[in-house]
């Protein structure tokens, strides 16, 4: 099975290997048409979206990039009108919210405690939903990695919040009909590698999405 990852050549190897260990191909595309040819959408992190997206004024974004904006979203209906499963991570996560009309806090009150520290990203516990599909990976708490300062505000139609850090700041979420998953956190920094005792093993969410893609 090919996953179609939603970014630019060069920056999402990270992604691919994590894909790869998983048994999974990548094919590294921003056209719409990829929805016809993949199995499933991996939307990755990266820089902030355009505030006018979620109907705000900038109050802090970073890294803002209109045309990829664009194209992910695009990219994303494809795959949400195709019925074909959709993996977000940190970035990815958020253009997920804002597609189903929800909105983002554009800079975190508690942003410090989620910020890369260095070259090495924070950590920190989440507590998981009962009944979730994070809670079928990890049980009701895993330490994750962290390296963003927005989060989600309210969420769009159709997703529920099922990971929280301390903060309260949404970590995971599911759409209730549709075969999506996204999270705040980089679990293709939590394997191979990235795998160290202080975090869970992230390749169980590729492992996940695999098992998606074959159901759907």
């Amino acid at each position: 099975m090919t996953v179609a990852v939603a970014g630019y050549a060069g920056r999402v190897e990270n992604y691919i290997a994590a894909l790869r260990a998983a048994g999974l191909e990548s094919a590294v595309t921003l056209a719409p048409e990829a929805a016809d040819r993949c199995a499933g959408l991996l939307l990755p992190g990266g820089g902030d979206i355009h505030p006018s997206r979620f109907g705000q004024p900038d109050r802090g974004s970073r890294d803002i990039d209109p045309a990829l904006d664009e194209a992910q979203l695009a990219l994303l209906d494809a795959f949400v009108r195709a019925g074909k499963p959709v993996l977000g991570i940190c970035r990815g996560h958020q253009v997920v919210n804002v597609y189903f009309g929800g909105g983002l806090i554009q800079d975190l009150p508690t942003a410090r405690d989620h910020m890369a520290r260095g070259r090495e990203d924070s950590a920190h516990p989440v507590r998981i939903v009962p009944g979730s599909a994070l809670f079928g990976l990890y049980g009701p708490a895993a330490a994750v990695n962290s390296s963003h300062h927005q989060g989600l505000d309210a969420l769009g139609t159709g997703l529920r919040a099922t990971a929280f850090a301390p903060d309260g700041v949404i970590e995971a979420a599911e759409h209730d009909t549709l075969p999506i998953l996204t999270v705040q956190f980089h679990p293709e920094r939590m394997t191979l590698a990235f795998a160290g005792p202080d975090k869970a093993e992230g390749g169980a969410v590729f492992s996940l999405f695999r098992r998606m893609m074959g159901r759907a």
